[in-house]
Parts: structure tokens; C-alpha cells; sequence
């Protein structure tokens, strides 16, 4: 199993388009695409400086466009076993699935980046990335100063956002343990000051016909599997204002068995913290197109051991394994198959294909180890 992963906003850099303007009707589409945003695409992604392209309603389109060539050019109209994107990288995500035409996600990306610029301009917001110290205390004391959680990458890096001058209190004096960071954003993104932005993007939302994922889709709010196009739209508008948990969505992946993990362009960013969470996964960033033999390897070698619709699932964590199904249970993706209660709480085994449970390979109250296989799904 090979999750496709889609970076977010601050991934991006001057030029970053340029090579992949070179594959095959590229350039076509990307003219196609400037019509829909409304300014030059390609010369965004090969001439503009940093800082034009820092712009949030430049940034989003242009990475929306970017992560699409590079989707393209690696599958074709195919899709991997799993996507999951970050923030804006959830947009490219859908379209990857299935749920959203290419166009469309271009064409949303832009509406977004607008009305998330338009709100950053209200008030003089930003966000600050905490290093370190104990979570309950970093959030207790971000809360304290009136800042909300913004992102969770992976355990020991919170992303606050709020006021500047409850950012520059924070700083001033931070948790103890734990080092805070001012981060070069125009606003406090995935919070309560994003609330502005609601309206256009939710109209935006609801004049769309999504189509079912025609794979696994990982949310960024909490890490769920989704099966239905309404819901994953939906759940965009929602993130406008709660914070992006890639964290749970690290955890989704490994409770669903990736054996892989391909990050779209302008890869890397996404990729060093996969390697953090997801030990032992075999990851490509795709950062210009001579990155494509190494990520097309990738997509044979993982999947050639396990036969396409047959799954064993593994258990995410080391506990007690308390099966939720019998054989010959039926199941879809994202149906909840175990319960394995450890030191760190309880996680759910997902399935990741639909089918039925055909074989237990562990008994309820037995002891399990993490990776270990405990059912298998065909």
C-alpha cells in the first residue's frame, strides 16, 4: 500500500514549476488554469520571487497547480491506495480521488487563497511554531495568552496562531521546556480568524457536484477515512477555522499498513516529517520530474507483495487487541475492524479496502506488539 501525500502552503519556491513545465501538455494546462485564477501561472511558478509567490492568493493556486503535474506525470489518470494532503495539499488530494476534476481544484484553490488573504488583512494575526516542552502545557499556555492551535504535525511541534501581540507575549515568555518560533505568514491560518473567509469558500463548495473517492481519502481535521465526496467537501470549509492534525492523519497511515510513501511537488517537506512518524516507510519526494523513476519504483515494489484488495492489517500500536469483527464480517474503507488499548490510549484499526474479514490472526485480550498482523481483509 503507497499514500500519495500533497505538501501545503510555505512549501513553495521561486521557479518550483519550472520543470515539470517541460512534461507533456503542461504548459497546456497550465494556461487553461491561469484563466481560471486569473494571473499567469507560469510566470508565477518560473520567474515571480519568493516573495510574490508568499502570497497566499498566489501560493495556493500555484502549489494546487504544481502538485497536479506532478500527480499527473507520476499516474496518469490512476489513483494510489491512500491520499492525504495538508492544508491547501488536501485540494489536489480530492482531485488525485477522484471527487473534484482537475480544473475544478485549480479553480477552488484560487477562490481560497483570496478569501483567506481578504481575512488576513482584517487584523494583524500570524502563527508560531512550538518546539518542545509538554503538549498540555504548551496549549494551556497558548490558550492563556488567547491563541489557538493551528497544526500538529507530528508529537512535540504545535503551530499556534492568533494576535501578534499575543504571539510576541508568548515568545516573551514560553512554556517551560519549549521554544517559540515566529513563523513568516500573512495571518493566522486554520483558526478563529479565518472565520471571514467562511461564506465565499462555503459558496464556492456548494456550487460543486464532488463524485465519490475512488480511494482512501485521509482527512486533515482528524485523521478520518472518507468515503463520501459531500463529506470531504464539507470538511474543507470546516478546516478553514480548526487546526490541521497531520499528526492524526501520520497515525491513519500507519494503522492502515502504508508500506510507501510518495510526496507530490514541491516535495520534501511532507517527506521529512513522514520519516519522523512513520518509521521504516519507504518515501520519494517529488521535487522536479527526475524524481518520477524513483516514485513509479516505489509504487511497483510496495505494492507487488500483497495481491490489490487483499490487506493484512496491522496493529498500530503495542496493548491489547480487542477484535470489533467476526469472520465473514463485511467491511468498507475506514470501517473500524479492532480496538488495541496500550500506554498511549486506545487506536482503531481501520480497513483499508472493502471486502469481509476472512481470517483473525490474533484473539481478543491477546497481547500485540506495533506491526503486528491482526486480521486480513479480502
Amino acid at each position: 500500500m503507497v499514500a500519495l501525500l500533497s505538501p501545503g502552503q510555505g512549501s513553495q519556491s521561486a521557479g518550483m514549476l519550472l520543470p515539470w513545465l517541460t512534461l507533456p501538455g503542461a504548459a497546456e494546462s497550465v494556461v487553461r488554469w491561469s484563466g481560471l485564477v486569473g494571473f499567469d501561472l507560469a510566470q508565477a511558478g518560473t520567474t515571480w520571487a519568493d516573495d510574490a509567490i508568499r502570497d497566499t492568493a498566489v501560493a495556493q493556486p500555484l502549489l494546487t497547480a504544481t502538485a497536479l503535474l506532478s500527480a499527473r506525470a507520476l499516474l496518469g489518470e490512476a489513483v494510489p491506495d491512500v491520499v492525504c494532503g495538508h492544508s491547501i495539499g488536501e485540494l489536489p488530494a480530492l482531485a488525485v480521488a477522484g471527487v473534484l476534476t482537475d480544473d475544478e481544484v485549480v479553480a477552488l484553490a484560487a477562490r481560497r487563497g483570496r478569501a483567506m488573504a481578504a481575512a488576513a488583512l482584517r487584523a494583524p494575526t500570524g502563527m508560531a511554531a512550538v518546539l518542545g516542552g509538554d503538549a498540555d502545557v504548551v496549549r494551556a499556555a497558548a490558550a492563556q495568552h488567547g491563541l489557538e492551535v493551528a497544526t500538529v504535525n507530528v508529537a512535540g511541534q504545535l503551530v499556534v496562531g492568533g494576535p501578534v501581540t499575543a504571539l510576541d507575549a508568548l515568545a516573551a515568555s514560553p512554556p517551560a521546556g519549549a521554544r517559540v518560533r515566529r513563523l513568516d505568514v500573512a495571518g493566522a491560518f486554520h483558526t478563529s480568524a479565518m472565520a471571514p473567509a467562511r461564506a465565499d469558500f462555503d459558496a464556492a463548495l456548494d456550487a460543486l457536484a464532488p463524485g465519490a473517492p475512488r480511494t482512501t481519502v485521509i482527512a486533515n481535521r482528524d485523521g478520518a477515512v472518507l468515503a463520501d465526496g459531500r463529506d470531504a467537501l464539507n470538511r474543507l470549509g470546516d478546516q478553514l477555522t480548526s487546526a490541521v492534525r497531520f499528526d492524526l492523519c501520520l497515525g491513519t497511515l500507519a494503522t492502515l499498513g502504508v508500506r510507501g510513501g510518495v510526496e507530490l511537488a514541491p516535495g520534501g517537506t511532507l517527506t521529512a516529517v513522514a520519516k519522523r512518524a512513520l518509521p521504516g516507510v519507504e518515501l520519494v519526494a517529488l521535487r522536479t520530474p527526475d524524481d518520477l523513476p524513483a516514485a513509479r519504483a516505489l509504487l511497483h515494489h510496495a505494492g507487488e507483495h500483497q495481491p490489490v484488495g487483499w490487506r493484512a492489517l496491522p496493529s498500530p500500536d503495542s496493548g491489547i487487541v480487542d477484535p470489533l469483527l467476526a469472520v465473514g464480517d463485511a467491511v468498507g474503507i475506514g470501517t473500524p475492524v479492532a480496538v488495541v488499548s496500550g500506554r498511549s490510549g486506545a487506536s482503531t484499526v481501520l480497513a483499508p479496502v472493502p471486502g469481509t474479514v476472512t481470517e483473525w490472526l490474533v484473539s481478543a485480550g491477546d497481547p500485540v506488539r506495533a506491526g503486528q498482523l491482526l486480521a486480513v481483509v479480502s
